[in-house]
């Protein structure tokens, strides 16, 4: 079976391996253009592009699929190539562009997505972040056909994977990018052998997972302690949290709920900062016990590591940035 494969980041590309290794033919990907990134602002090759150059699999790069939005011309040209380009199924995970009929219409088989979370919970753009932040038990992969809307279609494999309570979007990405691989080679192969099980999805339990703004990073803390840290979770380590402490903007790595007797003190109030109490402070509700700090143009560093170069006083306030 010929599959053409649609994605961009490293989610993606865990994907694509799994399929090119389980011995699939893929005459061709998809994925965004190269963007500029690091100091330098360099123009830097996805994930998907860099595994599929380094196998010799043909990438195309198009701007836009829509043939009546803004690049008609480059849409046409895509499309062309799709139609040029013998294959049975399309394989889409984290790509990047929204795929509009003319192209989800295209393969014999339609088109299959690797989706984070267990739908109809965390359709859209950011279901990792979005189930550590809200304080989910459990998420997963589900691989879904497609259809013009948001992570609506048909569900055809779910598994889940449950989420423990220190859990980042770092570490959970990684093994639901192993999973998604995982599950895609077995729908795959069944559906070589005929149609998959289709269910569609309820709309009892829906949720959308917005995407991640920087503005959501700077931490409030006359919010609970709790949620506090759950969002450092779900940040780590995009974007990454932060708040203001004097002139300074402190991202904030990791943390936890403790308790303690030292109650009343104002939302941002350090209680403790030292190697042996650690850094604690106070919230809209209990106590945040920050474990891993970077200062401005530093390295992140265990708590006790970070106060020996940036020496944190008691009763002083954290604020927003």
């Amino acid at each position: 079976m010929k599959v053409i494969f649609a994605g961009t980041p490293e989610f993606a590309a865990t994907a694509l391996a799994a399929i090119h290794k389980a011995g699939f033919d893929i005459p061709l990907v998809l994925t965004q253009p190269d963007r500029p990134a690091g100091r330098g602002m360099h123009l830097h090759a996805s994930a998907v592009k860099q595994y599929a150059q380094e196998h010799n699999i043909p990438v195309a790069q198009p701007i836009s699929l829509r043939l009546n939005g803004k690049y008609p011309d480059v849409a046409a040209e895509a499309h062309d190539l799709l139609h040029n380009t013998e294959h049975d199924v399309m394989v889409v995970a984290a790509y990047g562009l929204i795929l509009p009929m003319s192209v989800l219409e295209i393969p014999r088989l339609g088109c299959l997505n690797i989706h984070g979370s267990l739908l109809p919970r965390w359709r859209g753009a950011a279901p990792i972040h979005r189930a550590i932040e809200a304080g989910d038990t459990e998420t997963g992969i589900t691989i879904m056909q497609m259809e013009e809307g948001l992570d609506t279609g048909a569900m055809l494999l779910k598994q889940s994977i449950s989420i423990n309570s220190t859990e980042t979007t770092g570490s959970l990405h990684d093994k639901l990018a192993a999973m998604g691989g995982e599950m895609i080679v077995q729908a795959l192969h069944q559906l070589e052998q005929g149609p998959l099980t289709a269910t569609v999805q309820p709309e009892q339990g829906t949720t959308y997972a917005a995407k991640i703004s920087k503005e959501e990073a700077a931490l409030d803390f006359h919010q609970p302690a709790e949620v506090l840290a759950r969002k450092i979770r779900a940040f780590n380590p995009f974007p990454g949290t932060h708040a203001q402490y004097g002139n300074s903007t402190i991202k904030i790595w990791a943390a936890q709920t403790v308790t303690t007797n030292k109650t009343g003190a104002a939302p941002g109030q350090i209680l403790t900062a030292s190697a042996q109490e650690g850094i604690l402070v106070a919230s809209g509700e209990g106590v945040l016990k920050l474990t891993e700090l970077q200062k401005p143009g530093g390295k992140r560093l265990p708590a006790a590591e970070f106060l020996q170069g940036f020496p944190l006083t008691p009763d002083m306030q954290f604020n927003r940035t």
